[in-house]
């Protein structure tokens, strides 16, 4: 009876034994759900770096706000009286400018209303007004505007006798065209693009020619 009793002391070591099996087990638990944590957390910010690589170089490319180009093609005088060799003030001489607006942006470019005014000799003689519009990305925009030059301003510039006298009339457009470039309610940029010309008539050969240079500013 004495040995038997000895024995039973040893039962708890079994309960300790199980227990420090599920000590084990939610420590093993544990360490992946840690693991899978920092695997997710891992993917969304790899995931994230991409994207941001994604956009950096699509602002810098793709998106990337071009300048439009504005040009002038042709300048038509139709109308230019003379009455005694000299011009007739009653009417105004009209001149027909067909004028592009090249948009190379991948959005489309909205401008204002346009205009165009006209110097001889740096004094304003005429100008003219043309609505806003848009030209629609990658496109070029044709516009027609209609000139009005007063002849009684250019009689009271000194000079003009002379240069009638030489058979050229040469004078100086300036077009200026407020617009802006939105890109995915993202990228927005407003542009100014002005256009000055030097613009010749030849009085005998009813030819015209132009010389044009641009200049950008936002």
């Amino acid at each position: 009876m004495a040995e038997r009793e000895q024995v039973k002391p040893l039962a708890p070591v079994a309960g300790y034994q199980i227990h420090s099996d599920e000590d084990e087990a939610l420590s093993t638990q544990f360490s992946l759900q840690q693991r899978n944590y920092l695997k997710c957390c891992g993917c969304v910010t790899a995931v994230l770096l991409i994207l941001a690589v994604v956009i950096l170089i699509l602002v810098f490319t793709v998106f990337q706000v071009k300048d439009p180009k504005i040009r002038m093609n042709q300048v038509t005088v139709t109308r230019l009286d003379f009455a005694n060799g000299t011009l007739r003030q009653d009417v105004n001489v009209t001149l027909l400018a067909d004028v592009s607006i090249k948009n190379p942006n991948v959005a489309s470019f909205r401008f204002s209303n346009t205009t165009t005014s006209i110097f001889y000799e740096g004094t304003l003689v005429g100008e003219g007004r043309t609505p806003g519009g848009k030209a629609p990305a990658h496109r070029t925009l044709r516009l027609n505007m209609t000139l009005d030059i007063i002849p009684a301003k250019l009689m009271a510039i000194p000079g003009l006798r002379s240069d009638l006298g030489s058979g050229a009339l040469t004078v100086e457009s300036s077009t200026k065209v407020h617009g802006r470039v939105k890109i995915m309610s993202m990228i927005k940029k407003k542009v100014v693009v002005r256009l000055n010309c030097t613009i010749t008539y030849n009085i005998a050969t009813t030819a015209v020619q132009e010389d044009c240079k641009r200049h950008i500013s936002f």
